[in-house]
This record gives structure tokens, sequence and C-alpha cells, in this order.
């Protein structure tokens, strides 16, 4: 099972609805983990216990969030207050109809359910026919208002014991070995770099002249760059799995990217930019709809441990030598160590 994420954008009528929803959604659950922080325990509620003005499907959703984080902050210690306003409907209570969704909202003090029309493109479209329906979440960015869907995608496993490793990084976004022997460099990272150079600099003599507005726009299509470039890769890569026959792709695991990955203090911004997380949820639902696994594994050392003889050598430049003899591009090292390691469930 695979569980993606799909955008929608919509065009609601009552924008002011919405933030109001949407506030009232964040305060009730920001007030649901206080009162539990001070309890020292997560009381049971019901849609009845809880005062709000949402529709009551919404405030057990709220309740539901508000366990969650609780149980987070035990492990963690300290409680997030959340501030970005958000409104989340659970499967049983939205509807996604032929360019439009619909849910349930509060009005004048009375539930009624309200249809927005939207825009869904093909790819989405085949998507959620693909899977199963969970979470419904309404978001605005940069005044556009959105739906992100969670779908459950039930991955058919592919047939044989082909395996593809991908070393993610900037001067190459993407290196991709196959067990069959096959190589592929995907993404270039050198254009990628001039991107963010450009957009940057025009930034700073934006913000000399405070122009905020225009500051905005600018990281809008910055971010709308880098979605398309991930999704270039992806498809890319995915498609290249499809061709050899690949049954499991082997990601690295990113909780340390920006710590593992080897950068100078040039590259160190564009590090922190660039989403490879994102590139990875790309990977992965597009794999899944072709039947193929991905799985996680440590990239600890994957760049420093010789392919050939399994000693560890620091590569020179780009360049990764052994003195047993073994030479290869560094990140193709990397690419073929993540795609022999174990996965990290072991």
């Amino acid at each position: 099972m695979q569980t993606v994420t799909v955008q929608i954008r919509i065009f609601p009528n009552d924008v002011s609805l919405l933030k109001e929803m949407g506030n009232e959604y964040i305060q009730t659950v920001n007030r649901l983990t206080e009162q539990a922080e001070t309890a020292g325990v997560f009381p049971k509620l019901t849609s009845k216990d809880v005062e709000a003005n949402l529709p009551s499907a919404i405030r057990n959703q709220a309740i539901r969030d508000a366990r969650s984080i609780h149980k987070k902050t035990k492990k963690q210690g300290k409680r997030p207050i959340l501030k970005q306003r958000a409104y989340y409907v659970n499967n049983q209570n939205y509807t996604i109809g032929q360019n439009t969704v619909s849910f349930p909202v509060m009005a004048d003090g009375k539930v009624r359910r309200l249809t927005v029309s939207a825009r869904i493109e093909e790819r989405e479209q085949h998507v959620l026919d693909s899977g199963k329906s969970g979470l419904l979440k309404i978001v605005e960015k940069s005044g556009k208002w959105y739906v992100h869907l969670s779908i459950e995608l039930q991955v058919k496993e592919a047939a044989g014991d082909i395996t593809m490793g991908i070393d993610l990084g900037l001067k190459v976004p993407a290196v991709v070995v196959t067990s069959t022997g096959k190589t592929r460099f995907v993404g270039n990272g050198r254009q990628n770099k001039y991107i963010r150079r450009k957009y940057n600099s025009r930034r700073r003599k934006m913000g000399k002249l405070k122009k905020l507005s225009a500051i905005r726009k600018q990281q809008n299509k910055e971010h709308r760059y880098i979605t398309d470039q991930n999704h270039k890769i992806s498809r890319t890569i995915v498609n290249l799995a499809i061709e050899e026959q690949v049954s499991v792709i082997k990601v690295e695991k990113l909780t340390s990217i920006r710590q593992t990955t080897r950068t100078s203090r040039k590259n160190a911004k564009n590090l922190h930019n660039w989403s490879f997380y994102q590139l990875q949820k790309f990977i992965a639902y597009k794999a899944a709809l072709a039947g193929i696994k991905v799985m996680e594994v440590n990239p600890a050392y994957t760049s420093q441990t010789c392919p050939a003889c399994g000693k560890r050598n620091k590569a020179t430049d780009r360049t990764y030598r052994c003195l047993c003899g073994f030479h290869s591009h560094r990140d193709r090292v990397g690419a073929v160590n993540i795609m022999r390691q174990p996965v990290t469930d072991g």
C-alpha cells in the first residue's frame, strides 16, 4: 500500500467562509491540545463535548488531529502550536464530482454542504480512480485555494527480482543504477543552480526596492520550476524502471540528508532549498501506479564504500578511486551501494 497526495485547484465563491472555517478548525485543535497538556492526558471526547463553530463531523476530525498531536508531544516534549489556516474533512464527508468538490461547513449557525468548482487534471483523475480516498485538506496558497487529497494506492508487485538504486544530489539531481547494469544520470544540476541564482538575485534587487508582492511572485515561480523539474526527473526514472522491468526501487532515507550530502559553502543555500522529499514522493506515487515498490535504505557511507571490495575511501572531486583498482563517478558509487543496501526495517 502506497499513500500519495493529490493537489486539486478549487475556485470558491465565498472565500471569507473558508477562511473562517480554517481559522476555527486550527484554533479548536490548538485549544484541545493545550487542555490535554494541562491535564497530562487526552480525555475521551465526542463532538458534543467540543464547543466550536464547526459541523459535528469536522469537530470529530479535530479531536482525532488533536489526539495525534498530543501523542507526538509526549514523545518530543514540546507542544506545537498550529498557525497555518487549514480545514480537514475525513473521507466519509466529502464528495469529488466531475470538476466539483463538496464538503460540510457552518453558515449562519447551520450545517450546509458547500460545493465548489474544481480543476481536476487528467493525471490527478487517474490517481483518484486508481486508489482509495483518505483525508481531505483545504488550504490557501498565495491567494489561490486547493484541496489536498490523501490517496491509498494498492501496489501490484511487479514480477522479477531486478532492483534499482537512486542517489540524490545537487550537481546531479539523481543518479540511477539497476541490477541489470544500467546507469542513468537524470536532471541538470548546473541549470538548476543557475535558475536558483537568477531568482535569488532578482529577490535581492526587489528587496532593496521593498517590492514585497513582486518578491512573493518570484518565489512562486521558483517553486513551480522546482516542482516541474521534480516531476520530469521522477517520470524519467520510473519510465526507466518500467523499461528495465524493475520490481523494487531503493531510495535513501532523507532524515539527515542535509548532514550527509557533500556540499560547499556556495551550494549550502541550494541544498536547503531543493525539495528532495518532494522528488521522492513523486517517484513513489509514479512507481506505485506502475506496480513497483519503493523502499528506504540507510544512506550512511554509501558514497565512500567501494562496491568491489567494501573498503571505505573518500572521493576526489567527482571521481571515486579505490586501492583495489575500482573507479567510477562518486554519485554512481552511491547509487550502486543504495541498490545493495538492506531496507531500513531489516
